[in-house]
């Protein structure tokens, strides 16, 4: 990181920019050690969420999960309300909505993730673990993400996928959130549908994870759903706040640190492209470690630190040929679909949907279908 930042230095000339990339960088690498180590003790992984309700009929892990989306949806759209952060700058509040990637994206991942036995989350904490599966399939899910942002597969996105949209603005939307539809359909400011439009869906969602009295009972799993909302919220307010000031050279207000160059919260997809680029092309002056970037890396340390400490370290290989071939087209699929869908279960199921996009919730629908979908005919 300190060599990385320091070419950045070298670059710009600029030490205020740098320190306040830095602060970004280390301070998203902090927010994904703490998730490592959480979602590693607690067991949160979406898939095997989902594979508990198809398989055994069990809502816990699925009621952390939601747990975890309500308490990042108050806390972002407190930043917002209270104009500490401004979602509409944000990639998922924009205005045209590619509902085809993102619906055939979230299907494409949730088929992968299962076919992998977990989303890139969860293969991230496995790699701290000491899994040596998990790291070819991070190694294919990097390799097919980026060729779906800037190679062979973004031209199949940019041709064929992306322009299948709905252009919001055309229907007087400054957005895509369920606030901006809210204010539309009724009329009321802006400000009180996104306070209406958070509430309803928190207090929903709430309700229906606190219902369950095996839930109210867990307290691991609630500490740490709430634990995964806030650091959701503290990515939003760490990119979109603090990292925001006037850039020295253009003396326009810019986001720092960010490889979107807008505010950016926990996402696991396209960060994973954008580390293998920076190790493959490390003298590339032009390249340096980014708030996803370090993400990677924090969350990766922070399961080995609960693997280390628990005493669940252990090396694991490949069962066999056929589990080797389930787990590369699993990385493929994840890493493809993950771009289409603008994320994953962390970047769309938590980050994503804390902003009320409508398109996170596509891809989210698409997620969990094709997981659902896969999972039925494993059954078969």
């Amino acid at each position: 990181l300190t060599s990385t930042l320091d070419s950045s230095v070298q670059r710009g000339g600029m030490d205020e920019s740098v320190n306040l990339a830095a602060r970004v960088v280390w301070g998203g690498f902090g927010l994904a050690l703490v998730l490592g180590f959480v979602a590693a003790k607690t067991n949160f992984c979406t898939m095997g969420a989902i594979s508990d309700v198809v398989n055994m009929e069990h809502w816990g892990r699925v009621r952390m999960w939601l747990l975890a989306i309500a308490v990042a949806m108050a806390g972002t759209n407190l930043l917002y309300y209270f104009d500490l952060i401004d979602l509409t700058k944000s990639v998922y509040r924009r205005p045209v909505l590619p509902w085809l990637s993102m619906l055939l994206g979230g299907t494409l991942f949730g088929i992968g993730m299962t076919i992998a036995g977990g989303c890139a989350n969860k293969n991230l904490l496995r790699l701290g673990g000491g899994s040596v599966r998990s790291l070819v399939v991070l190694v294919f899910l990097a390799i097919s993400a980026y060729m779906t942002l800037k190679g062979l597969f973004g031209q199949w996105r940019s041709s064929y996928l992306d322009p299948v949209a709905i252009d919001l603005s055309g229907l007087g939307m400054q957005g895509q959130s369920l606030a901006d539809v809210l204010a539309r359909l009724t009329g009321m400011p802006a400000k009180s549908a996104l306070l209406a439009a958070t509430g309803v869906v928190v207090i929903a969602l709430l309700i229906f994870v606190f219902k369950d009295k095996r839930f109210r009972a867990s307290g691991e799993q609630i500490i740490g759903g709430t634990i995964l909302g806030l650091l959701v919220t503290a990515g939003w307010y760490l990119s979109g706040h603090i990292g925001f000031a006037e850039n020295p050279d253009t003396l326009e207000m810019t986001y720092f640190g960010t490889n979107s160059r807008t505010m950016e919260s926990l996402s696991f997809v396209a960060p994973t492209a954008y580390s293998l680029e920076l190790l493959m092309l490390w003298t590339d002056k032009s390249l340096h470690v980014t708030f996803g970037i370090a993400t990677i890396v924090g969350v990766v340390l922070g399961s080995l630190i609960h693997a280390v400490t628990s005493r669940q370290f252990h090396w694991e290989g490949f069962a066999s040929l056929e589990d080797l071939r389930n787990h590369l087209m699993g990385g493929i699929l994840m890493g493809f679909g993950g771009v289409l869908a603008m994320g994953c279960t962390i970047g769309q199921g938590l980050t994503g949907v804390s902003t009320l996009a409508l398109g996170s919730f596509i891809s989210v629908a698409g997620i969990v279908a094709g997981a659902v979908a896969t999972m039925k005919w494993q059954q078969r």
